[in-house]
């Protein structure tokens, strides 16, 4: 099997953080995103991981480098914002004959088994992973006949479908799709001047193909940092690790202390990752994901996203205050 991973996204929903750094490589629950994903792939067997990546796209091939040498990667660069096929159809020389692929679009980390492949996929020519949503109005949606699509619509103002489409592409001949990914765009089939993946899906059924649509059990959005702290709250579920030193302090689970940091005098918790470097010092911090390298000193913090290399520091206050008194103070 190969795996395509486009990542040349700019990930403009995530700035300022996606300014330095790409966006699958922003961290979450202890691991950067492009982690998690990479994780949830290895019960399947991959031959290639092939990255569609920008003209920064250096960051991740040191990234893959340093952390998974053991793999075969190869890299694609988009020049042009052509959409999500032009770049799938960009990994073209890596898809061989007779190879299967998996595409893999990283603003998600999906939770589901791969292993199961095979099975779901014995009387099909493909699968186009769903997951049932309450607010269809946001997505593409697959529609079924039976235990096949037969429809693709983009944003349903009618509840047609709640089969969201995912992100997550499995095709039985990899070859024969990039195919139809190379004729939509020699028929220039474009919304708004981008090549999209359901026009190509649709060729291919209109072709005979049949595709069906299995749920994954969850979906945690990546692309915003609200969505981010909501996907670091739901990893971190039942998991509390402590790599760095802890020293005075009260940490409430779970939480994710990274190899290296410091953690002195503080409440750490619930629902944080500390990571690699950062020294926490003084401080009161929930429901947050501090990067590598940071100082925090005498702060609270709840809802935050810091990212690398980050200095914040604020200032005790000292206080003589009487009975029955009702204080609000901002920080």
């Amino acid at each position: 099997m190969k795996v395509i991973l486009p990542v040349a996204g700019k990930g403009t929903r995530l700035r300022p953080h996606t300014h330095t750094k790409a966006k699958s490589l922003v961290n979450v629950a202890g691991k950067t995103v492009l982690e998690h994903i990479i994780d949830r792939l290895k019960g399947v067997d991959v031959d290639e991981y092939v990255f569609i990546i920008d003209e920064n796209g250096q960051q991740i091939k040191d990234f893959m480098a340093a952390k998974f040498p053991e793999l075969s990667c190869s890299y694609y660069v988009q020049q042009e914002r052509l959409g999500p096929a032009h770049a799938v159809a960009l990994g073209a020389p890596s898809v061989q004959p007779g190879d299967d692929l998996l595409v893999v679009f990283n603003d998600t980390i999906f939770v589901t088994d791969l292993t199961a492949i095979p099975e779901i996929c014995s009387n099909a020519d493909g699968l186009i992973y769903s997951k049932e949503v309450e607010d269809y109005q946001r997505f593409g949606v697959n529609v079924l006949d039976g235990d096949f699509i037969v429809d693709m619509v983009e944003k349903p103002d009618t509840p047609i479908s709640r089969l969201a489409q995912v992100g997550l592409y499995y095709l039985k001949d990899g070859n024969r799709f990039i195919g139809a990914i190379e004729a939509t765009i020699a028929a220039g089939e474009t919304v708004k001047g981008e090549y999209y993946l359901p026009s190509v899906f649709m060729r291919m059924i209109g072709s005979g193909l049949k595709f069906k649509a299995p749920e994954i059990d969850d979906w945690l959005d990546c692309g915003k940092p609200e969505t981010l702290l909501e996907t670091n709250r739901f990893l971190l579920k039942g998991r509390h690790h402590i790599h760095g030193d802890v020293q005075d302090s009260v940490l409430i689970e779970p939480v994710h202390i990274g190899h290296g940091a410091v953690i002195k005098n503080s409440i750490i918790g619930p629902n944080v990752s500390v990571a690699s470097g950062s020294v926490i010092e003084n401080s009161v911090i929930s429901d947050s994901i501090i990067n590598t390298d940071n100082k925090v000193s005498n702060l609270i913090l709840d809802h935050s996203l810091l990212g690398d290399s980050v200095s914040l520091v604020g200032s005790p206050r000292r206080m003589n205050i009487g009975d029955h008194s009702h204080i609000v103070m901002d920080q």
